[in-house]
């Protein structure tokens, strides 16, 4: 409604980017909506938006004395393929309050205080953004690399909005759009994917992975591998005591089988960090620290849930 919810929204999101070690390359806050660029931390995405929105909302209907839902939607997430698109995306972020005429110019644009592009240019300071990693993409000098964002971010300020950037009807093809109008004509194949940006190697990788996943959890279930099973599993490849793998506490040997298992149970199970530290009776982030510690340790100790994972092979 006013600069009042607006600074409260921008603290709370940098509060908890920080707590979560979650960086930021580019952000900007409109009236209904906001924009963020961001890689997954220690702590899963979800997690983050759920603190960030819940939180705020709180605080929004205390302060104007309403009740019920803030947030239309649950909030829209696109995997993105970092190397040839992150630039783009930041210069897109970065002119949305231009283009939505929250700024008049270029000008206003650069001082602007609900937005990640005066931080880049050093017109304003929050210590959550991660201005060095995008800078470093333009040149090794702060000074001349500002310089540069500068001028890649202008020349943006005349093109359209653009869908493929945002997930609507994305052409998963090389170039996005323009690629996929040269190939229409070709008689070759496009394919799309509105939760994925990037070249068609990058999201046919990421498809992959998610029916892996599924398989293998519908392969577990298929056959009564429940959680149960996973803890006697853990306990007999870690030969330690099943109770040893759920207790909580910082044993060492708990520490070690319950991050196997916290890892076995969010990657093959699907299993949220939050409800990991509910059974284990652990926080949270120590739920997700065990999941990235028990990945280290299988991958060190070669140690596999299954030796062959099945596939379905219909012989006619």
């Amino acid at each position: 409604m006013d600069d009042t919810d607006r600074n409260s929204f921008v603290d709370r999101l940098g509060t908890i980017l920080k707590d979560t070690q979650t960086p930021c390359f580019a952000w900007a806050l409109l009236p209904n909506h906001v924009h963020l660029l961001v890689r997954t931390g220690q702590m899963p995405l979800s997690t983050v938006m759920r603190c960030l929105l819940t939180g705020h909302a709180v605080r929004f209907n205390r302060r104007h004395r309403r009740h019920g839902h803030l947030f239309q939607n649950r909030y829209k997430s696109i995997l993105c393929q970092k190397d040839p698109y992150l630039l783009e995306l930041v210069r897109y972020i970065h002119l949305n309050p231009l283009r939505s005429k929250l700024v008049a110019d270029y000008k206003q644009l650069a001082r602007f205080a609900f937005c990640g592009h005066s931080v880049l240019l050093a017109k304003r300071n929050n210590d959550w953004q991660d201005t060095g990693y995008v800078l470093a993409l333009f040149d090794d000098r702060i000074p001349r690399a500002r310089r540069r964002y500068g001028e890649f971010v202008k020349k943006g300020i005349g093109q359209d909005r653009r869908s493929d950037l945002v997930g609507r009807g994305l052409i998963r093809s090389l170039g996005g759009w323009s690629v996929a109008k040269v190939l229409r004509g070709t008689g070759d194949r496009i394919k799309g994917d509105e939760r994925i940006l990037g070249d068609g190697d990058f999201v046919e990788s990421a498809l992959k992975n998610c029916q892996e996943r599924r398989e293998r959890h519908c392969h577990y279930q298929a056959r009564g591998y429940d959680f149960n099973w996973l803890v006697k599993k853990v306990a007999r490849l870690m030969d330690v005591e099943q109770a040893a793998v759920i207790r909580s506490g910082r044993y060492p040997d708990t520490v070690k089988a319950r991050s196997v298992l916290c890892y076995w149970a969010g990657r093959e199970w699907g299993i949220s960090t939050g409800e990991l530290s509910k059974r284990l009776g652990i926080s949270q982030p120590t739920a997700s620290q065990s999941v990235r510690r028990g990945e280290k340790i299988v991958a060190h100790m070669g140690l596999e849930l299954v030796s062959v994972h099945p596939r379905i092979v219909d012989g006619h």
